[in-house]
């Protein structure tokens, strides 16, 4: 049963690593359509009233987020190597260290998740009430720029941070799983040294 068990753990501690990993590609990736569409749209960087697209602004607005997503993202991978450097993936016997990595990386995965799903959710609001499509249609197709009216990159942080949800659940289930084995091979060397004695 360990050997199952502690082979589990290993795929679980490299998934945590993939999911941290899809959040940073997730924060790259996330402005590139409203760069594309509405950056242009904004000749003055230093006064932002200046547009030529009612609503463009929210390009802007979220920068800050977008940054501290990035950040955020950084400190996942971290945390996801703070499972190796722990030897997480790789212990027979957990320890306290194990347990704290364990609990840091699902603590953050859930906290970013939530922080950032609630700012996305408003943003995406915004960008359907807000912004002026109409207008935006005659400004790329005058000047032949991208028009962009789909939520694919707000909709998707649902899929991204569901993975990380996931992994996180999963981790916390695989060191339930470790702590009963643990029990039991405790209860067993015990049994066998009482038989012996």
């Amino acid at each position: 049963m360990y050997k199952k068990q502690m082979k589990l753990q290993k795929l679980i501690c490299i998934a945590a690593i993939i999911a941290s990993a899809l959040v940073f590609v997730y924060a790259l990736g996330l402005l590139t359509d409203l760069y594309d569409a509405l950056y242009t749209t904004m000749p003055n960087p230093y006064d932002l009233t200046e547009t030529d697209v009612p609503g463009s602004i929210i390009y802007y607005m979220m920068q800050q987020f977008n940054q501290k997503l990035l950040i955020y993202s950084i400190g996942l991978i971290l945390l996801g190597c703070l499972l190796f450097l722990t030897q997480t993936h790789a212990r027979r016997k957990y320890y306290i260290g194990n347990y704290a990595a364990i609990g840091l990386y699902t603590a953050a995965n859930i906290a970013v998740a939530f922080w950032a799903h609630a700012w996305l959710e408003g943003y995406k609001e915004y960008f359907l009430t807000k912004l002026d499509f109409e207008a935006l249609k005659a400004y790329s197709e005058l000047w032949k720029t991208p028009y962009v009216d789909s939520t694919f990159w707000f909709d998707l942080h649902y899929g991204v941070f569901a993975v990380t949800l996931v992994v996180s659940a999963l981790l916390v289930a695989n060191m339930i799983w470790k702590i009963t084995l643990m029990k039991d091979e405790k209860r067993l060397i015990e049994a066998g040294k009482e038989v012996a004695a």
